[in-house]
């Protein structure tokens, strides 16, 4: 029996007779197309596998996977990778709390470079909050390492810095005031936590905290709750 759709040379003659219609055309697919169905494919096989993100795995795991799917899109993804981890690298250069005098002002932060967030605490001592500040710092600087965090007794930076006003943390980006906090009052004082602390510099941009919400207490809204029981 004759099949219409078979690929011989007689159904050839019959076409170009005009007895059987046109062969179908078949479709190209782009290269454009191949990557995003390969990597719609491997996004699947993770998602199904219980398997990390693409974007979420580190360089092994990249090579691991490498060997059993698509070579030319994994090593487009190995790439981005690297190139995003080199950025970090070249940024991840601090992680201490440096001590700055009046003569280092200028080049730690109205010079601090392109791209670079700076944390000032300007502190007294003997004032309980700024020590509190200063432990809570030196572990935030190992945490977030792109960003510069300095410290300074107020008297030795700025000449007559009101004691009343300790502590005070100041926040730049690029040699620029962007957010500051004046006394214990703004920094809520003895009460502070470093959650608390995180999220305010987090806030500010200084960092790229993983916070997801606000860990200071509501007080207007405990305020609220408290007017609901009183007996007037």
């Amino acid at each position: 029996m004759l099949n219409p759709d078979e690929d011989t040379e007689w159904n050839d003659i019959l076409r170009s007779k005009g007895i059987l219609p046109p062969k179908p055309k078949e479709t190209e697919i782009t290269e454009e197309e191949i990557v995003s169905i390969v990597e719609k494919t491997i996004k699947q096989k993770t998602q199904n596998d219980g398997k990390k993100e693409l974007d979420q795995m580190n360089l092994d795991e990249l090579d691991e996977l490498e060997d059993s799917e698509d070579e030319y899109v994994l090593e487009e993804y190995r790439r981005k990778r690297i190139a995003e981890m080199k950025a970090i690298a070249e940024k991840s250069k601090f992680g201490v709390v440096c001590s700055i005098s009046a003569q280092d002002y200028v080049d730690e932060v109205n010079k601090a470079g392109e791209g670079i967030w700076v944390v000032l605490h300007l502190y007294a001592n003997g004032v309980p909050l700024c020590n509190i500040i200063n432990h809570y710092m030196a572990s935030l600087a190992q945490k977030y390492p792109q960003t510069k965090f300095l410290k300074s007794v107020a008297t030795t930076c700025i000449a007559d810095f009101p004691e009343k006003n300790c502590p005070s943390i100041f926040i730049y980006y690029e040699g620029n005031l962007k957010k500051q906090y004046i006394g214990s009052v703004e920094l809520r004082g003895d009460k502070l936590t470093k959650d608390e602390l995180e999220w305010m510099l987090g806030q500010s941009g200084a960092i790229n905290t993983d916070l997801k919400e606000d860990p200071r207490p509501k007080i207007r809204d405990k305020m609220q709750n408290d007017l609901q029981f009183c007996d007037f």
